[in-house]
Formats: structure tokens, C-alpha cells, sequence
């Protein structure tokens, strides 16, 4: 009997990746392959502001039993669930042979018992397309598509909610931001909905399945830049 083939464990935030417009199959699967790339740093600080966020938008539901005024966009919002952890927020689609995983930064109850799931993004926010947008789709839609396989209520709408530090001069320039050991920063927020497509996710985890079950790395993407520097990189070692 030929041996079952290993389950693919990703995250929703990682299996974004292959939505991008210049995905590169064969980066998509040295970083699946690889335990660690090299020179990834990413400042915990990001982290911990999300974090704080949370916090805050939890204590004002306690406080006051409804939302913030600054979330009104996503319209009308009961009350809040704590978000589960990663170890407990995932699935495996057998046919498809990946376990899916994801950790959201917000889930908020409507009136009716159905859920608005947010990802808190400490980051400018602009009018224009993000380039990070397809990752950040895909992720709150890996999101929902595990609550809809964990029998949760029925996911209502996604959302991104932008937190933009406000660092103008009259801001830095406030008596009331000023303090005896540092100093407060505000944050300006922004909404942006996401469009609800559960079955995106499910054509990615199969193309994400395909690419690391394949006996050696894919092809590059003609031009794409990240080959180029590890072609680069592998010509300075004399490999």
C-alpha cells in the first residue's frame, strides 16, 4: 500500500504568499523547506502594539458594553469573543492533505449571533491598493473558512483595521503627550472590508499542497528578484 503523503501545515498568513502578483513558486517552496531563512527580522514592537490594541478595544467593550465610535464602520457589533489560540484555531482538509492554521487579532458578535473577524495592522494607512493586500485577504479569509470548519456561527464580514501612528509636529508638540519618564503616542483608526471568498483559500492550500509534495524546487518566475539574490548569494560562496 503506497504511503499516505505528509500534511501540509501552513498558516493563513504564509499560504497568502501565493496570492501575491509576483509570487515566485519556487520561493514559495524554499520557505516551506527551509527551517529558518536567513536575515529575517521582524521588530516585536508590531506585535505588542496589536496586542495593546486589543486590549483596549476589549476593556471599551467591558466599560461600556458596546464598541468604540472609531469601529463604527463595521457596523452593528454586540459584543467580542477572545480570540482562540493557533493550537486550537485549524483544521485538516484530508482530501487536500493540509492542516490550516490561524490565530485572528479580533472576533466581534453581531445583534444575530454571526461574527465579523479583524486583523489589527500597525501600519500607514493609504487609499490606494496595499501590496500587501492579497496576503492580508487571504489570511482573514483563512480565518473564516477555519471557523466555518469548527462549527462556529456564520462569518459575516472581514476586516482590516489600521492603526496609524499620528507623529505630526502639533501632536508632538502636545502638552498631554508629554511625559515625566517618555512620552504617548496617539493612533489614528481606518477600516477596510475585506471581500468574504472562503474558496480562494481552499484553490491555494491545493496549489500549496502540490508545490511541497514535488520531489525538487520549481522553476523561478522569470525575474523575480528574491532567485536573483540567492543565485547572487550562492555565486559570492563559490557554490
Amino acid at each position: 500500500m503506497p504511503a499516505q503523503p505528509e500534511v501540509l501545515r501552513i498558516s493563513g498568513k504564509d499560504l497568502g504568499q501565493l496570492a501575491l502578483p509576483g509570487s515566485c513558486a519556487r520561493c514559495f517552496w524554499l520557505s516551506r523547506k527551509v527551517s529558518k531563512l536567513p536575515y529575517q527580522i521582524f521588530p516585536g514592537i508590531f506585535s505588542s502594539i496589536d496586542s495593546y490594541s486589543k486590549k483596549v478595544v476589549h476593556g471599551w467593550f467591558d466599560r461600556h458594553g458596546r464598541s468604540p465610535d472609531w469601529l463604527a464602520e463595521l457596523g452593528e457589533v454586540s459584543g467580542y469573543i477572545d480570540p482562540p489560540h493557533h493550537s486550537k484555531f485549524s483544521f485538516v482538509d484530508e482530501a487536500i492533505g493540509v492542516h490550516l492554521t490561524g490565530a485572528p487579532d479580533g472576533v466581534f458578535t453581531r445583534p444575530d449571533g454571526s461574527l465579523i473577524i479583524g486583523d489589527y495592522k500597525t501600519s500607514r494607512f493609504t487609499t490606494t491598493q496595499d501590496k500587501l493586500l492579497p496576503i492580508y485577504a487571504v489570511q482573514l479569509n483563512a480565518y473564516a473558512l477555519i471557523a466555518q470548519r469548527l462549527g462556529w456561527p456564520r462569518v459575516d464580514a472581514l476586516a482590516l483595521i489600521y492603526t496609524e501612528p499620528v507623529t505630526d509636529e502639533s501632536a508632538a508638540a502636545a502638552t498631554a503627550n508629554q511625559r515625566e519618564r517618555g512620552f504617548a503616542m496617539t493612533f489614528s483608526a481606518h477600516i477596510k472590508q475585506v471581500p468574504l471568498e472562503p474558496e480562494r483559500v481552499l484553490e491555494l492550500m491545493g496549489k500549496a499542497a502540490e508545490l511541497c509534495r514535488a520531489e525538487g524546487p520549481p522553476k523561478s518566475r522569470h525575474g523575480c528578484v528574491e532567485c536573483a539574490r540567492v543565485r547572487e548569494m550562492m555565486g559570492l560562496l563559490g557554490d
